[in-house]
């Protein structure tokens, strides 16, 4: 049995990185925080010093990336007219799309929720659909700005492995 359980912690690590890494792009899933369990795990295991170090690393990466995930599309948003309160109306309209329209719902909620919510408020179609571009730019910027995060934490796992089996 502790054969078992060994390989289970020798593969877990990975796995969750690979299933955070998956959950950065599909939004189903805690991406980020799958992937920081996962560097946490492997500090747990490895009980060394480079174990934390890539830890204390992994949550700099993560944090970082998180704080950018959020400025830097933000404020390209507000520089061109999108407000805050339209992502969260969109954002609430593609839950409901997520159970009304299976596998696409949530993207056509978000889309759709944003060019109602601009021109509900007075913005023309050509400037409400402009201003939906923007948003859905800023939104994949998001997620793009995690993914190299996320992306950034694999490598350091896989430098952490290397690392660890040679020394180990």
């Amino acid at each position: 049995m502790d054969d078992i359980a060994a390989d289970v912690w020798l593969v877990l690590p990975p796995l969750l990185i690979l299933v955070g890494l998956f959950g950065i792009v599909v939004p189903v899933l805690p991406g980020m925080l799958l992937i920081v369990a996962g560097m946490l795990t492997f500090a747990l295991v490895e009980q060394s010093v480079l174990g934390w170090v890539l830890l204390a690393l992994t949550v700099l990466v993560a944090g970082t990336g998180q704080v950018l995930q959020y400025l830097v599309p933000g404020r390209r948003m507000r520089e061109r007219g999108v407000r805050t309160s339209t992502l969260v109306l969109a954002v609430a309209l593609a839950i409901v799309g997520f159970f009304v329209i299976p596998v696409v719902g949530a993207l056509v909620g978000f889309v759709g929720g944003i060019w109602l919510v601009e021109t509900g408020r007075g913005a023309a179609r050509g400037e409400a659909w402009r201003r939906t571009r923007h948003a859905v730019v800023a939104v994949a910027q998001s997620i793009g700005i995690e993914l190299v995060a996320g992306l950034s934490i694999a490598g350091l796992y896989v430098v952490g492995a290397v690392i660890g089996a040679t020394t180990g």
